[in-house]
């Protein structure tokens, strides 16, 4: 059995292993990490021989911790991103290369059409009629996104909202607010069948489905690092937030995974329109959202459309991608679930 699991903002740890009578046999750590002194990878390979297989990646970190020599040190390793590379080969995970991917990249669409497409297109992806997507989004209209769960009247000023022209959608993942409007966002989802994430808890789920785009960033000169449990923050402040839903279809799963990225953003109509922003500063003891959200277009530079052209091809080149785009098919289930669903006040206010 063979298992991958990149550790967030470090190295790759891969691991081989075999099981007999419910334990794990043969097993061989090894990667691009750093670590000293040398013996501490036969002590590491050690503690995990003849662990029970159903231990979980923090108990197989605490075997490995007990078995380390004395002054051991790990650059860009850690035992529990051990004992995830353990699980992930357990559970036979699947890896970013081993996929086909897909870009989507298409003009302006409403918001309650972009809730729809991401619910369609991650569905396509569990039943296996799809490959995995990227799909980057082009807002057609200012919006503000609540999650799933969240209370309507508690996270909108809907006088705000109506006052500044800005529309209210549901989307199908949990997750905080978003503020979108279209000329100072970045928005992107992740289509995913379920056998990549799979042995990752779900929050390292979000660090490991956020790598590639820390890397990105990196490129751009923005040092960035996943903040859980859904938040990319740098030095000056958070720029993205991201949220995950799982969906089964036909025996297969697949996870949507979305970010939102301020470019830009006029903190002052956020605050106008946004209740649960007000309490956030209230309670952070901060009098500014541009201190707690600091947007990509300060800190690099570029235009927005570069750093999504950035963006693209940094994926492109960690794991291959082929433009594609939504089948008049899946146009069609989108618009029809809009008008149904995601255009409608009972979904929107279906938590009051």
């Amino acid at each position: 059995m063979h298992g991958e699991y990149k550790v967030p903002g470090g190295k790759l740890v891969v691991v081989d292993l075999d099981t007999a009578d419910g334990v794990l046999r043969d097993v061989r750590v090894a990667g691009d990490f750093f670590l000293e002194p040398d013996e501490a990878i036969e002590a590491i390979d050690g503690a995990l021989e003849g662990a029970p297989v159903d231990t979980d990646a923090s108990g197989l970190a605490a075997r490995i911790d007990a078995a380390l020599p004395p002054g051991t040190e790990m650059f860009g390793l850690t035992s529990e991103g051990i004992g995830v590379a353990v699980r992930r080969a357990l559970a036979h995970a699947t890896d970013w290369t081993d996929y086909d991917w897909q870009l989507v990249h298409e003009g302006p669409q409403s918001p309650e059409l972009h809730m729809a497409l991401d619910e369609v297109i991650t569905a396509e992806v569990a039943a296996g009629v799809r490959p995995p997507t990227l799909r980057v989004w082009e807002w057609g209209a200012p919006a503000v996104v609540i999650g799933s769960f969240q209370s309507l009247r508690n996270e909108v000023d809907l006088e705000g909202a109506e006052r500044h022209g800005i529309q209210v959608v549901r989307r199908i993942s949990g997750g905080g607010a978003m503020f979108i409007e279209p000329g100072n966002t970045i928005t992107y989802s992740l289509s995913v069948p379920d056998a990549l994430v799979s042995g990752l808890s779900f929050t390292d789920s979000y660090a490991y489905l956020d790598d590639w785009v820390l890397g990105a960033l990196g490129d751009m000169g923005v040092k960035a690092w996943y903040q859980p449990l859904n938040d990319i923050a740098t030095d000056a402040g958070k720029i993205a937030g991201a949220a995950q839903k799982r969906m089964v279809g036909q025996g297969r799963g697949a996870v949507l995974h979305h970010v939102t990225m301020a470019y830009d953003i006029d903190a002052d109509k956020m605050l106008d329109v946004l209740r649960i922003g007000r309490e956030k500063l209230s309670d952070k003891g901060t009098k500014s959202a541009k201190k707690r959200v600091d947007p990509l277009r300060r800190q690099t530079g570029l235009p927005r459309e570069a750093v999504i052209e950035r963006m693209i091809d940094s994926f492109r080149g960690r794991y291959g991608l082929s433009d594609g785009e939504i089948t008049d098919q899946e146009m069609a289930r989108a618009r029809e679930l809009a008008e149904r669903k995601f255009g409608t006040h009972e979904w929107t206010a279906r938590v009051p």
